[in-house]
């Protein structure tokens, strides 16, 4: 019996514990989680015979277990977290970025369009600056070809101990000496033959009409008056419209002598103090783009010089083949037609064949269809033989520009800038070719240049470990 008091004392000790322990649960219950976590901690028992009893404390978390703080306005009603869904919440998937959800193809489009679109509004503007001042335009790529094609000549004078200012007024004088006496014979020719022109033109149109009659094509003479009325009619009706021509025509004559005028002191200059300006050039151009620039300047400059003078060469073999050919076929005025065809071979493919036209046309009026036909042989015969002879072994590979980019290029070219535009287009065109192929390959070795240099300043030890994580 003495042993009962010590156990219900136990006892009693026991269930006090547990009633503190469920008071201390249910205050943690009611509290907020600022305080922290619980930290069970033991109670000190009465006696050694029974384990102590846990005993929940409320401690202050350390501040690297503490949740961080909400970053916007906190409602004293609201939780301090979100909760995360629960395990049987379906799995909702983000929405795609909308680039990704846009086609490979069509993302290579865009961007190609938009950029196309910008050099498409960059050519129609330079298009309109070049039209606003065409007469400018013209004078100075005419005075770079003139300049292509003497700057030789005054490098000889130099190497020769001529100074530079004399070598380059000689040369330059010389030129435009030689030009002048050009087409001041060109000119005495025609006024000099232009009574026996006349008359034989009169006689031409006998001899057509006389074959109109007989040829096989049943033609009255009654149509071949009413055709001639009818020209005659047309001429009539139009005295306005020629003597407005004529007085363009005025104009015109006007522009071309300020054109010369510009040419002529554009050349001068050129010749004088190319390479300052070229140097002049260079300063305008972005640093990061200038060695390439630089390179392709003098790349362009060869081409430019080879063409204009290739183009020199191969006219005046046409020229002469063909003069020599219709002087001895009697075809009058054969001088001025060789010199017009000297002239219009600086026109690519277009210029050869309005040249031809024109000794066919002066052949048929003047001495009949039998001698046109063999004017028109002889200028297909010589345009054959410079189409696949002269022009390969002469301009060579450096200034070859496909055909179709002849004719396109012509063709731009005289719709914006008429005649002059037809000259300048394919030797425009050859230079581009040139300086885009520099340019490509400049970047090409600067790329390899680059590439070699990292690698060369790179570790040895980082040289595998980068391989390996390139294949990864």
């Amino acid at each position: 019996m003495s042993r009962v008091p010590g156990m219900l004392g136990r006892l009693g000790a026991g269930l006090t514990r547990w009633g503190e322990r469920l008071e201390e649960r249910r205050a943690q219950t009611d509290a907020d989680a600022d305080d922290g976590p619980l930290i069970v901690e033991p109670a000190a028992g009465d006696g050694p015979a029974e384990p102590p009893a846990p005993v929940l404390r409320k401690r202050r978390a350390a501040p690297e277990d503490e949740p961080p703080e909400p970053s916007g306005p906190a409602d004293e009603h609201a939780p301090d977290h979100v909760p995360p869904p629960p395990a049987y919440a379906p799995a909702v998937a983000a929405r795609p970025d909308p680039v990704d959800a846009v086609p490979w193809s069509m993302r290579v489009a865009a961007e190609v369009g938009w950029r196309l679109l910008v050099l498409a509004g960059t050519l129609y503007v330079l298009t309109q600056v070049i039209s606003a001042v065409r007469l400018v335009v013209l004078a100075f790529v005419a005075a770079l070809l003139i300049t292509a094609l003497l700057q030789p000549t005054v490098a000889r004078l130099k190497r020769a101990g001529l100074p530079r200012g004399l070598a380059t007024a000689v040369t330059a004088i010389s030129g435009f000496v030689l030009m002048g006496l050009v087409g001041w014979f060109v000119v005495w020719q025609v006024m000099d033959n232009l009574d026996d022109l006349s008359s034989k033109v009169q006689g031409g149109i006998e001899e057509l009409k006389s074959w109109a009659l007989n040829s096989p094509f049943h033609v009255t003479e009654d149509q071949i008056n009413q055709i001639a009325k009818n020209l005659s009619d047309t001429i009539g009706a139009n005295t306005n419209e020629i003597t407005s021509a004529g007085l363009q025509g005025v104009t015109v004559l006007v522009e071309v002598l300020t054109g010369i005028l510009l040419a002529m002191f554009s050349t001068l200059f050129l010749l004088y103090d190319g390479p300052k300006i070229w140097q002049w050039v260079l300063k305008l151009v972005p640093a990061a783009a200038r060695p390439g620039v630089a390179g392709a300047g003098p790349k362009a400059w060869r081409t430019l010089t080879a063409y204009v003078r290739g183009t020199v060469i191969v006219a005046l073999i046409d020229a002469i083949c063909i003069g020599v050919g219709i002087y001895f076929l009697g075809v009058p005025m054969a001088v001025p037609l060789a010199v017009f065809i000297f002239l219009f071979a600086f026109i690519p493919l277009v210029g050869a064949v309005v040249s031809g036209a024109l000794a066919v046309v002066v052949a048929l009026v003047t001495d009949g269809v039998f001698n046109a036909l063999m004017v028109l042989v002889v200028v297909l015969a010589v345009q054959q033989i410079e189409g696949h002879v002269l022009q390969p072994f002469i301009l060579g590979r450096a200034v070859r520009v496909h055909p179709l980019a002849v004719v396109l290029s012509v063709a731009a070219g005289g719709m914006v800038a008429g005649i002059g535009g037809a000259v300048v287009a394919v030797p425009l065109v050859a230079v581009t070719n040139t300086v885009v192929g520099y340019l490509r390959k400049y970047a090409r070795e600067n790329a390899l240049r680059s590439a070699r240099a990292a690698e060369e300043a790179q570790p040895a030890g980082t040289a595998p470990a980068a391989a390996g994580a390139d294949r990864e």
